[in-house]
């Protein structure tokens, strides 16, 4: 990002237009919006510049550009259309102290205006650094279309009611008022003809009955990795979430979706190694939950899928904590579609194992027998640590050494790599892998997965 979006304040500052052309009336629009004492330096004035001075909108100075002019304001525009002029005006307006834009010159402005879209006091500002303006017009416009044109009468009457809501609700009732009053109550009392004040107060009156009310847990699965991935409701959950306890490996790109003001609290655990215990992640839930948040209990893949969910969702039930489950897609899934497999198929096998290399006891047992059986097909969480554990009881049941497998490291992430081997070098394709790893035991890649994301295979 090299351009830093700000709002800035201009009520009661002077802001400069160097320039009468046209394209000094296009930004004079934008800024006479504005509560900013407008300024315009020009010999020559556009008809529209001398109309808005006589309506006294601006204030119009028919003469050269001097040193000065600038001075006390935080932006300035040149607009002469004349690059020798704009030149000048960017040189004397920054030994002013202004910031300024080069109109249609982006390598020379110190800052740039973005697309608006306006619906005073709601402004949504669009971006691209220069590089895609009719891009920026084309979201302009669709977020015209999106934005009801009685956002900013809302707002306003909004703005009047801000401070008697923060006193008397917090945290999730206090965003569940103002979502029923922005998305429901406050549209449909414009079109009523009700006046939106009037709605607030009994929309505040209804809600305040309810703002004791303990908060709510979802149990969301974060999917593994790549955030394209994420679910719609699991997206909607971070949207609204005050809290956020997620695992390890949950990732930095998936966080980043959670509202800018939700608690983030991390709650890892690696096998072997450092681990926040399941009771501590229980207390947690339940504690904030108790004080009014919602609480989004994010879970790398699906939570219902070696999440340890019966153990959080007990916990909840007894605390008196409403919960719900977000599905999410567990990395065996993401880890076939990488190397272009099924994890079953007919003529092959009708059914498959999701297993773990290791459990709360140690290694895990499972049906090796069954396992070693022909056309079989699991996929192994947590196996790194156990991969020679695991080929040796499936070599002593009988399963052939050439079996496939395939290791998937990172599954859907941009670093994700995948190893194509066979159970009787199993433990060999797993020697250098620290990311998160899944075994797909009975699978070979299919030469189409290069083309899905391009991994990095190694053959062994």
């Amino acid at each position: 990002m090299n351009h830093y979006p700000i709002f800035l304040a201009l009520e009661g500052r002077r802001t400069v237009v160097f320039g009468g052309t046209e394209a000094a009336v296009a930004k004079l629009r934008l800024l006479l919006k504005t509560t900013s004492h407008v300024n315009v330096v020009t010999p020559d004035p556009d008809p529209r510049i001398v109309r808005w001075a006589d309506e006294g909108r601006l204030t119009l100075h028919r003469r050269e550009q001097a040193p000065g002019d600038a001075l006390c304001c935080p932006i300035a525009y040149a607009a002469h259309e004349d690059a020798d002029e704009d030149a000048a005006a960017l040189r004397m307006a920054a030994a002013d102290g202004a910031l300024v834009n080069v109109v249609d010159d982006l390598a020379n402005s110190q800052f740039i205006t973005p697309a608006i879209v306006d619906r005073d006091p709601v402004v949504v500002a669009i971006g691209t650094e220069g590089a895609a303006p009719v891009l920026a017009r084309s979201i302009k416009a669709d977020l015209e279309a999106r934005l009801s044109p009685v956002t900013g009468l809302l707002a306003r009457a909004g703005k009047t009611f801000r401070k008697r809501v923060e006193t008397l609700a917090r945290g999730a009732p206090r965003r569940a008022f103002w979502s029923d009053y922005y998305t429901t109550t406050g549209p449909r009392a414009v079109a009523d003809g009700v006046d939106p004040v009037d709605a607030l107060r009994d929309l505040l009156d209804e809600h305040l009955i309810a703002r004791d009310a303990p908060g709510h847990v979802d149990l969301v699965g974060a999917g593994p990795g790549d955030p394209e991935l994420l679910t719609l409701k699991a997206r909607k959950a971070l949207d609204r979430a005050d809290v956020v306890i997620h695992d390890r490996l949950v990732t930095n790109d998936v966080l980043e979706l959670a509202r800018r003001e939700a608690l983030l609290i991390d709650v890892g655990k690696e096998g072997f190694g450092a681990a926040t215990d399941q009771q501590t992640i229980n207390e947690l839930m339940i504690r904030h939950a108790t004080q009014g948040s919602y609480v989004v209990r994010l879970k790398s893949g699906d939570p219902t899928v070696f999440g340890r969910l019966d153990e959080e969702v007990e916990a909840l039930d007894e605390a008196g904590i409403g919960w719900s489950v977000v599905p999410g897609i567990t990395a065996a899934s993401a880890a076939v579609a990488t190397v272009g497999q099924s994890l079953t198929k007919r003529g092959r096998n009708g059914a498959v194992r999701l297993m773990t290399g290791h459990d709360m006891k140690g290694f895990a047992e499972h049906d090796w027998r069954a396992l070693a059986r022909r056309g079989e097909i699991a996929a192994i969480y947590m196996g790194k640590r156990a991969a020679r554990w695991m080929q040796g009881r499936l070599l002593m049941h009988g399963a052939d050494g050439d079996t496939p497998v395939t290791v998937v490291e990172n599954a859907s992430r941009p670093d994700q790599t995948v190893r194509s081997a066979s159970l009787a070098n199993l433990p060999d394709a797993l020697s250098g892998i620290a990311g998160p790893a899944l075994i797909l035991f009975g699978l070979a890649p299919r030469a189409a997965a290069q083309f899905v994301r391009q991994p990095q295979e190694v053959a062994l």
